[in-house]
């Protein structure tokens, strides 16, 4: 059974130290907590590209289908009225008033899709509370979280935390 060690930082350029130190003396370094986004520490953490992009892409093109088919039903379908002279047969002959309305979908789409997909993968929704090993992580520390695999090397990992320049060992 693995456990998570915390270890607490002063400086995010300790950082890019501590991170190599602690893998090549083979610890598992699983996620960093600070309390402003430091730029290249997605690599030392070998964290994969986000797909963030081709979610948002995939929920436009939801918004935009659906705005079609809103369209197609309301003007088509269900109440075919001959406005200002459009015709009201053919989807494709009334397209080209309707664009603002299918831009206003894809957009309406992709931003309340984004959301909730944030909430999600985030683990954020309403009623549930963050885990917060260390309280001044939102002030002004940075804590690792270290996960070790056997229990019996704990003090082993946790002299090898502190000799890479941690403050604090939770």
């Amino acid at each position: 059974m693995s456990k998570t060690i915390y270890a607490v930082y002063n400086d995010e350029e300790q950082l890019f130290t501590a991170i190599p130190s602690l893998k090549s003396s083979g610890l598992k370094v699983t996620n960093l907590q600070s309390p402003f986004p430091v730029h290249g520490i997605d690599d030392l953490l070998g964290i994969p590209h986000t797909r963030m992009g081709v979610v948002s892409f995939l929920l436009g093109c939801t918004g935009f289908s659906l705005g079609v088919l809103m369209i197609w039903y309301m003007m088509i379908h269900d109440w075919p009225i001959n406005i200002g002279g459009k015709p009201n047969g053919a989807l494709y002959l009334n397209l080209p008033a309707f664009i603002p309305v299918l831009f206003e979908c894809t957009v309406l789409g992709a931003a309340h899709g984004m959301f909730i997909v944030f909430l999600l993968r985030s683990k954020i929704l309403p009623g549930v509370t963050a885990p917060i090993p260390y309280l001044r992580v939102t002030d002004d520390k940075f804590v690792v979280h270290v996960q070790v695999k056997d229990e019996s090397k704990i003090a082993e990992a946790k002299n090898i935390i502190r000799s890479s320049g941690a403050s604090e060992v939770i």
